[in-house]
């Protein structure tokens, strides 16, 4: 598959602490990668200096072949890269509508797939909360504004930090038939979740985070096959 995003070497970098070591990394058109490590292992600094919001960063990011070391993180949005932060940052002030809609653009190429009412479509909760601020919202709630609100931007490619960390089993059920939805919608994913059987269930392909090194790359049959590997890094 061509490669959508690639990651070539990739070093990031807080102050003088060296957070990833020489990453390399791709997520092809349409592929579903699951990103996975214990805590502190580079995760989150992953997902952001791909996204330019981490300042010290060497090696190369190649975005549709085109290198976008340097690019703010806004002009990465508008090449079609949408982050789901941890944390979601849902504007508490403002309504459901409102906060979707302050997002709502185009895609690339010019592509309007998902609109208001798809994404009222995709969570039938926030249609029936629209007029409520972000702030009376449960945490399940917010996750699925915080997704809808990055769909609304029609993304080449969906960075999903932490998907279900939080939220009640039934929730994280409807967060992962949703990535399914995306998925099959042709939109390419990585997401950043501690459920391994569920990432397992829905992802191309897995890789595998311990201290800022990729220490696995594969198909999640293939990783499950290692249960040393998976003890070691993941406690599972």
């Amino acid at each position: 598959m061509t490669a959508l995003l690639r990651a070539e070497r990739l070093e990031a970098f807080y102050g003088a602490s060296q957070i990833l070591h020489g990453i390399d990394l791709s997520v092809a058109r349409g592929e579903q990668v699951a990103l996975l490590g214990r805590n502190g292992m580079g995760k989150t600094t992953l997902l952001r200096a791909l996204m330019g919001l981490v300042p010290t960063c060497r090696g190369q990011r190649l975005l549709y072949g085109d290198d976008i070391a340097g690019i703010p993180p806004d002009a990465i949005a508008r090449r079609g890269v949408a982050l789901v932060p941890e944390g979601r940052g849902v504007f508490g002030a403002l309504s459901v509508v409102e906060n979707l809609t302050m997002a709502a653009r185009p895609g690339r190429d010019g592509r309007a797939t998902w609109t208001l009412p798809r994404i009222f479509e995709l969570f039938p909760r926030l249609a029936e909360r629209r007029g409520h601020g972000g702030h009376q919202l449960s945490g399940g709630e917010q996750q699925m504004l915080t997704i809808g609100r990055a769909l609304m931007t029609n993304p080449d490619l969906l960075l999903i930090d932490e998907a279900t960390e939080g939220l009640a089993p039934l929730v994280a059920q409807e967060i992962w038939r949703t990535l399914g939805i995306i998925r099959g919608e042709g939109v390419a994913t990585l997401v950043v979740d501690k459920d391994f059987r569920s990432l397992s269930a829905i992802a191309d392909r897995m890789v595998l985070l311990a201290k800022g090194v990729v220490v696995f790359d594969g198909a999640p049959a293939k990783l499950a096959a290692q249960p040393e590997l998976l003890e070691r890094h993941l406690g599972v």
